[in-house]
């Protein structure tokens, strides 16, 4: 476990995105849902906040028992992952991490995925993993995401019955007790946690305007060929809920349901690709491009808070700031011009209240990710719902 950044802890989370029967409805062509699990009211973190399965680090995560779990990848690099293209230096620390100057073996793209795949299987019991007769197969398989035609899925992963439930049942309640259960599991039932269907997505940290525990997560994002047999622990996790991107940002704008910050951005991305085979392509190829460290900086104004990511022109150097803006245009419309058009230099969401956010960004995303993007209007899929503002 890294215990340099002391003020944030190291977590997890998985984007699941599962394919289904396309809609009866004509106009509304989506081809997949994504999963959301709604936060207990005790919750310490974001009580009855809708979130991606996820979860803290745990030293288990980063155990050198893990080699001999992916005995057969021993000698390749990252496990068979590969290596991102992105330099060493502009890598988030959580990536960037030498994890044996901690004393662990795993690199820290191996061991955060092992986290997000087994926070997943704690939450919601879908578990991921691959027999190990089958790993090379499955490797062999991403190593080619991309040779397909874009109309044909790419190597969707799929969920199958490697046990009777009653067993996997047993299994979850034990990682629920002891993470370092997930690595016996494992063992025992000669499975691979299948690192190699999750691609790197985003890395976000909580603003240390936020008081009481903060996160350092890397964000990941996994295809599925269809929506697999989930049911919530009923303890950290009370509702499960699949759906469209442009479904969950009409009830949150509807107040049926909360999401934060992250979850509203991230959404808002997934609105480029109603065609599952297309987002897993691209989020397949994408990941060896390497992600952003993004740490948030609130800053108040008189309709609310501004939440600046890196590139905005307002975004420190430091990355942290309690600056309050007092320019007058800001004040009155943060990002826009005197003629309403949207100013250069901005990457920021604009929240109003807990349920009106909405993204300003006129930057180009680095390592070939996506900007958000606006989604249509329920009561009419042909016109677009002013969620994000954009130059791109």
């Amino acid at each position: 476990m890294n215990t340099v950044h002391k003020h944030w802890k190291e977590a997890s989370t998985l984007i699941l995105a599962a394919g289904t029967k396309c809609s009866s409805n004509p106009s509304r062509s989506w081809n997949h849902k994504v999963l959301l699990l709604k936060r207990s009211t005790q919750s310490r973190f974001m009580p009855e906040a809708y979130v991606f399965p996820g979860g803290m680090a745990d030293p288990s995560d980063f155990c050198s028992e893990w080699l001999g779990v992916f005995h057969a990848f021993r000698h390749k690099p990252n496990l068979g992952l590969g290596v991102v293209k992105q330099p060493a230096e502009t890598r988030p620390p959580m990536f960037a991490m030498d994890r044996r100057e901690l004393g662990s073996p795993i690199p820290g793209d191996v061991a955060f995925r092992i986290c997000a795949l087994r926070e997943t299987f704690e939450e919601c019991g879908v578990l991921l993993v691959v027999p190990k007769r089958e790993g090379m197969d499955v490797l062999r398989s991403a190593e080619h995401i991309g040779d397909h035609p874009p109309d044909l899925p790419a190597g969707l992963t799929q969920v199958t019955d490697i046990c009777d439930r009653t067993i996997l049942t047993r299994w979850r309640a034990l990682v629920n007790e002891n993470p370092s259960n997930f690595i016996k599991m494992c063992q025992e039932l000669e499975l691979m946690p299948n690192i190699w269907a999750l691609h790197e997505w985003g890395n976000w940290l909580t603003p240390t305007a936020r008081s009481g525990n903060r996160y350092d997560t890397a964000f990941y994002i996994c295809c599925l060929s269809d929506v697999p047999f989930t049911v919530q622990d009923d303890k950290e996790i009370v509702h499960i809920k699949w759906a469209t991107p442009p479904d969950v940002l009409h009830s949150y704008r509807a107040k049926e349901m909360w999401i934060a910050p992250p979850q509203f951005y991230e959404l808002s991305r997934l609105c480029h690709y109603p065609s599952l085979s297309e987002l897993h392509t691209f989020a397949s190829q994408r990941s060896q491009e390497g992600c952003e460290h993004w740490l948030p900086v609130v800053l108040k104004t008189d309709t609310g808070l501004l939440s600046l990511l890196p590139g905005d022109k307002l975004y420190p150097e430091t990355g942290i700031s309690t600056q309050t803006l007092c320019d007058s245009t800001l004040l009155t419309d943060p990002g826009l011009g005197r003629d309403g058009a949207l100013e250069t230099g901005l990457h920021r969401l604009v929240l109003q209240d807990a349920y009106s956010t909405s993204v300003q960004i006129s930057i180009t995303p680095k390592y070939k990710h996506l900007p958000p993007l606006p989604v249509p209007a329920p009561q009419d899929p042909g016109e677009l719902k002013d969620d994000v503002t954009s130059n791109l």
